[in-house]
C-alpha cells in the first residue's frame, strides 16, 4: 500500500532527491492538522490519522513514514509504548505534541523514549531540523549496516539469477500488454507518474526503489484541505454561505442580536452554527480517505495488479523471485543487530520462507520474531530445491490466506 507521501527523501549514496518528508500526524482535532499542514506545507508531506488504530492500521501495510508526530491526549502516549516495543515499528523516529510545553512533558517524553516533544503550536523549537537530523541518524545506522553484512557476503548464485531473468523476463514479455493499458488508463484516470516507488532494504542491506502501480492522486492532501475548507464534503450544491447560513438560529439569519451564544476557540459563535459545522466536519471525516484512491487505484489494489512492476525489480537485480521481505527502512534499521543483521545476506524476493510456512493456526499468527528467525534460516540454508519447494508452496498459501 502507498499513501499520498510518495516523494523519496535520500537515495542510496546520500543524495537528497527532495526536501519534504514523510509525517505521520495523529490528533483527534482535525483544525489543528489543517494548521500543521498548512504551516509545513513547503517541508512535510502529512498524512493525517485520527485514532492510533488508524496510525497502526497504515503501518502495517508498509506507510513510508519518516516520523510520527501525535498528540498526548489522542493517544500518543499509547501508540508510542506500542511502537518502542514493536520489532517491526520500533525505530520510527516519533514527535510528542502537548498543549503547552513544560519541565514534566519533557520528562514524560524522556522516560517514553520519544525522540522530541513539541507544543502542538509549535512556536519553540525547530521541527524540521529535528527531522533532518532524524534521516541523518538513520542513514548512519544503514551505512554501518552495509558495512556490517557486506562482511557475510550476498552475492546472489548464478543459478538463482538465470532463474529469475529467465521466468520473470517471460512474464514481463506476455504480460506487456497488461503494463501498457494499465499506465494508459492511470494517466486518463489522474494526474501524476505511472509508478509509485518505495525505498526498500533488500540484499546486502542495499537500499533500492520497490516499484508499484500508482493508485493514489498526488494531490491528495491538498484536495482533502481544500475539501475541508470549502465544505465539498457536503452532499448539498449549495453555495458555501448560504451553507453556513442555513445553519444559523432565526435571530441570527433575521440580523438580530443571537441568542444563544458559546465562546469557542476565543470568539463568539451561534450555538447552532457550532453544532453546524461540527455535523460537517463529521460528514467529511467519515469518508475522507476515499478522494485519495483513484478510481482505478482501488481496482489495481484489490486485483494486486499494482504489485506487478516489482517484476522490474527482479529484471533488475533489485530482487529475487524467492527470498526475504525487501523492508521499509525504518523496519530494517531494527534488524541490526548481530544476531539478525543476516537476514539481509540472503536475496530480497516477491515470496519466502515465512509466506508458505503455517505455525498454529496459520502464518498470520506468526510474530515478527518468528518471521525473522526464518528469514536467518533462508539465509542460511537457501538452494536451488529449496526455491523450487517454495514456488509450488506459494500459489496454495495464497489459496489457504483468502480462505482464512
Amino acid at each position: 500500500m502507498e499513501m499520498a507521501s510518495e516523494i523519496p527523501v535520500m537515495g542510496t549514496g546520500g543524495k537528497s532527491y527532495s526536501a519534504q518528508f514523510r509525517v505521520m500526524y495523529l490528533h483527534t482535532d482535525f483544525d489543528h492538522y489543517l494548521k500543521f499542514s498548512d504551516h509545513f506545507a513547503d517541508t512535510l508531506q502529512v498524512e493525517y490519522f485520527s485514532s492510533k488504530e488508524s496510525v497502526l492500521s497504515a503501518l502495517y501495510e508498509n506507510f513510508p513514514a519518516d516520523v510520527i508526530v501525535a498528540h498526548v491526549d489522542s493517544g500518543g502516549l499509547e501508540l508510542l509504548d506500542f511502537i518502542r516495543s514493536s520489532s517491526g515499528f520500533g525505530n520510527i523516529p516519533y514527535v510528542l505534541m502537548v498543549d503547552k510545553l513544560s519541565e514534566e512533558a519533557i520528562e514524560t517524553a524522556r522516560k517514553k523514549h520519544a525522540d522530541d516533544v513539541f507544543s502542538v503550536n509549535f512556536d519553540d523549537g525547530d521541527l524540521i531540523t529535528r527531522v533532518r537530523y532524524f534521516k541523518k541518524r538513520q542513514w548512519y545506522v544503514t551505512n554501518k549496516a552495509l558495512s556490517k553484512i557486506g562482511k557475510e557476503g550476498s552475492r546472489t548464485p548464478a543459478w538463482k539469477r538465470t532463474i529469475d531473468i529467465i521466468t520473470t523476463g517471460t512474464a514481463v514479455l506476455l504480460l506487456l500488454p497488461v503494463f501498457l493499458l494499465v499506465a494508459i488508463l492511470i494517466k486518463l484516470d489522474s494526474k501524476g507518474p505511472v509508478f509509485y516507488k518505495s525505498k526498500r532494504v533488500g540484499s546486502g542491506y542495499k537500499i533500492f526503489d520497490l516499484y508499484k502501480f500508482r493508485t493514489m492522486r498526488t494531490d491528495a492532501d491538498q484536495l482533502i484541505r481544500k475539501m475541508a475548507a470549502l465544505s465539498m464534503y457536503n452532499k448539498s450544491s449549495e453555495p458555501v454561505q448560504q451553507l453556513e447560513n442555513n445553519g444559523l438560529c432565526d435571530e441570527c439569519r433575521a440580523g438580530n442580536q443571537c441568542k444563544s451564544l458559546l465562546f469557542h476557540d476565543g470568539k463568539e459563535i451561534c450555538e447552532k452554527l457550532y453544532h453546524f459545522q461540527k455535523e460537517q466536519k463529521a460528514a467529511f471525516m467519515k469518508f475522507q480517505n476515499d478522494p485519495r484512491i483513484t478510481r482505478l487505484g482501488q481496482f489495481l489494489r484489490n486485483s494486486s495488479i499494482d504489485e506487478l512492476p516489482q517484476l522490474i525489480n527482479i529484471l533488475k537485480g533489485d530482487m529475487s523471485l524467492v527470498g526475504n521481505r525487501p523492508l521499509p527502512l525504518y523496519e530494517a534499521e531494527k534488524m541490526t543487530t548481530d544476531d539478525k543483521i543476516f537476514r539481509f545476506a540472503a536475496p530480497a524476493g516477491l515470496t519466502g520462507l515465512w509466506q508458505v510456512t503455517k505455525r498454529g493456526k496459520g502464518k498470520a499468527d506468526m510474530s515478527e520474531e518468528e518471521r525473522t528467525q526464518l528469514d536467518i534460516t533462508y539465509a542460511k540454508e537457501f538452494s536451488f530445491k529449496m526455491d523450487m519447494q517454495i514456488i509450488l508452496k506459494t500459489f496454495p498459501a495464497l489459496l489457504q490466506s483468502e480462505n482464512v
